[in-house]
C-alpha cells in the first residue's frame, strides 16, 4: 500500500493563503452587491404588502357597494308595500282596519328613511376608502419604480460578476479540500471572527497585515522560515511572510486572469 504523501508546512502556508485570497475576492464581490439583495427584498414584500392592501379595500368597496344596493331593493320593496297598504286603505270597512293600515305605512316611511340614511353612510366610507386606495396606489407606483431600479442594480451588477463569484466558489472548495480538517476548522474560526473575513495575512513593514503590533525578529524569523504555522498573538490571525503572499498573489492572478 502506497504511503500517503505527506504535506509540509510550507504547503499548508500556501494552501491557505491561496484560499483567504480567493475568499477575499468572493466578500469583495458579495460587498459590491452590498445591501442590494435586501433592499430588493423588503420592497418585494413592501410591494406585496400594498397590492393585498388595494386588494383588500377594493373587496371592502365590492361589500359596501352590494349593501347599497341591497337597501336600495329593500328601499323598493317598501314602496311597494306603502302603495299596497295605500290602496287597501280604500276599501277598509272601519277605522281600526285604516288605522292599522296607516302605521304599516309609516313603519315602511321609517325602513326607508333608515334605508337611505345607512346608503349615505356607505357612500361616504366608499369615499374615504377611495381616498385611501388612490394614496396607496400612488404609494405602490413609486415603490414599484424604485424596485425596478434597484432590480436593475442587481441584475447588472450579478450579471457583471456571477460567473467569476460561481468560479471563485468553486475554487474555494477545491482549495479548502486541500487542507486537513483541524486547519480548515481554524481557518474558518478566525476568518468568522476577525474584521474582513482576514483569517490569513501577511507580514508588512515588520508588523501583521491589519495590525499596528511589531512582530519580533525572531518571529519573523521563523516566519520567513515556513517551518510550523505562527498564529499572530494581537490579531489571532495566521501569518505568512511578504515574499511567500507576493508569490501566491501572482499564482493566483495568473489562474483568475
Amino acid at each position: 500500500m502506497a504511503k500517503k504523501k505527506e504535506v509540509s508546512v510550507e504547503e499548508k502556508l500556501r494552501a491557505l493563503y491561496d484560499l483567504q485570497l480567493i475568499d477575499s475576492r468572493i466578500d469583495e464581490i458579495r460587498n459590491v452587491r452590498g445591501e442590494l439583495p435586501l433592499e430588493v427584498e423588503d420592497l418585494e414584500d413592501e410591494v406585496a404588502g400594498l397590492n393585498k392592501r388595494i386588494a383588500n379595500l377594493d373587496q371592502d368597496v365590492a361589500n359596501l357597494e352590494t349593501d347599497i344596493n341591497n337597501k336600495k331593493l329593500a328601499i323598493e320593496e317598501s314602496n311597494g308595500l306603502m302603495k299596497k297598504y295605500e290602496e287597501q286603505q280604500k276599501n277598509v270597512r272601519n277605522n281600526r282596519e285604516f288605522d292599522s293600515l296607516a302605521k304599516e305605512i309609516e313603519f315602511q316611511e321609517l325602513e326607508i328613511q333608515l334605508a337611505e340614511k345607512r346608503i349615505n353612510e356607505y357612500k361616504a366610507k366608499i369615499a374615504q376608502k377611495g381616498e385611501v386606495i388612490d394614496a396607496t396606489k400612488e404609494k405602490l407606483a413609486k415603490q414599484e419604480k424604485h424596485l425596478g431600479h434597484k432590480k436593475s442594480e442587481l441584475d447588472a451588477i450579478l450579471k457583471e460578476t456571477e460567473k467569476e463569484e460561481q468560479l471563485l466558489i468553486a475554487k474555494s472548495e477545491e482549495f479548502s479540500q486541500s487542507l486537513d480538517g483541524h486547519l480548515f476548522s481554524a481557518y474558518t474560526r478566525i476568518r468568522n471572527k476577525v474584521k474582513n473575513g482576514l483569517a490569513v495575512v501577511a507580514i508588512e513593514r515588520g508588523a501583521s497585515g491589519g495590525s499596528y503590533f511589531t512582530i519580533p525578529p525572531q518571529v519573523q524569523l521563523e516566519i520567513a522560515n515556513r517551518k510550523k504555522i505562527t498564529i499572530d498573538e494581537h490579531s489571532g490571525r495566521i501569518l505568512v511572510d511578504a515574499a511567500l503572499a507576493e508569490e501566491e498573489k501572482e499564482k493566483m492572478d495568473k489562474l483568475f486572469s
